[in-house]
């Protein structure tokens, strides 16, 4: 059954048009209920509404809408300008290798290892790795003192131990990953200074690994002479590479250390050694080097030693004790040179 709705006689909007016998009565007991009128005036109400409802809409009095104000139009939204970070990771090789030289092994491979997830492509993350193992050995077998550097025998002969009971597997994994990335990068640019850098010091690292660890001299030579190769190319290539010159200077002075007739045997050859140009060398890495700079001064100072010159190793461990203040070796080889009387020189 229809429900019954009240009809709106106020509103025109709601009777437009004929309004229907059926909503005309329903109107009319609208109207009786609520306002209980007599039902001739009721009636007349109705009818009224009625014809009301037929008058047409032009008749009634309109209501001027107001001007329409001008839309003034948004300027478009300014075009967001790109938020461009620096990136981080140079800063972690140069914190790692700060590490390293302050002999806090494990802050330094953090370093690196973090460097290697920011950059993999670039193979200097992983030697850098490579380095910290092999330093962290040097420094627990007494490498990089004038103890060492002063004893020929153990100097030109190696650490004490077997190569077994030496083996530092985790520096040989890292160099050789670190080689395979950087001979892929030369193979296709056989100008890449980048890669060129990284197979000097691959090659030069494992060099001294064999000649002092592993007590391998001629496997040792053989990498020397290939570091110096690679280090010869990369320089002419980009003669700001100063790092090169660590490999190309430790070569030529361990060779120029050797004694005679084996610097005879190794001359026919075809390998050769000069101690005078490799301390120059290692001069130049130490003034201008960048990551290798603390390792070629540590390397001069100890030469100079050798060379009975302690006056030109003072300023050099003065400066690293003061750069590296955790590193203790810098201060006691500082105070070492104090108490030590004069040699005679070579």
């Amino acid at each position: 059954m229809r429900s019954r709705r009240p009809s709106n006689i106020l509103g025109g909007s709601k009777f437009a048009g004929a309004v229907p016998l059926l909503d005309a009565f329903i109107t009319e007991e609208f109207l009786r209920k609520f306002f209980k009128f007599h039902a001739a005036t009721v009636s007349t109400a109705v009818c009224l509404a009625v014809v009301l409802s037929h008058v047409p809409a032009t008749n009634a009095q309109e209501i001027p809408e107001p001007p329409a104000t001008e839309q003034v139009p948004e300027s478009p939204p300014a075009p967001a300008i790109p938020h461009m970070e620096a990136d981080p990771s140079p800063g972690m090789l140069d914190t790692g290798f700060h590490a390293l030289y302050e002999l806090k092994f494990k802050e330094a491979r953090e370093q690196f290892l973090a460097y290697q997830k920011a950059r993999p492509e670039d193979p200097l993350g992983k030697v850098a790795e490579a380095a910290s193992y092999l330093f962290e050995q040097f420094n627990e077998k007494g490498v990089l003192t004038s103890e060492f550097f002063l004893d020929d025998d153990r100097f030109l002969g190696g650490v004490e131990g077997s190569p077994s009971q030496n083996r530092n597997s985790d520096f040989l994994r890292a160099n050789r990953e670190a080689r395979a990335v950087a001979k892929k990068r030369v193979k296709l640019d056989p100008r890449d200074a980048h890669g060129l850098l990284v197979l000097t010091m691959t090659d030069g690292m494992e060099s001294n690994y064999m000649a002092m660890i592993e007590k391998k001299q001629l496997a040792a030579l053989s990498l020397m002479r290939q570091a110096e190769s690679e280090a010869n190319t990369l320089l002419g290539i980009n003669p700001d590479e100063k790092d090169a010159y660590v490999a190309l200077g430790m070569s030529n002075y361990v060779i120029g250390c050797l004694p005679g007739y084996k610097k005879a045997f190794l001359w026919f050859g075809g390998v050769r050694g000069d101690r005078n140009r490799g301390i120059q060398q290692m001069q130049s890495a130490a003034e201008h080097g960048h990551y290798l700079k603390p390792f070629a001064q540590i390397l001069l100072a100890l030469a100079y030693e050798r060379e009975h010159q302690a006056e030109r190793a003072q300023p050099l461990l003065a400066a690293l004790s003061v750069q590296f203040p955790a590193n203790p070796i810098f201060a006691h080889e500082l105070e070492l040179i104090g108490k030590r009387p004069p040699a005679r020189k070579r």
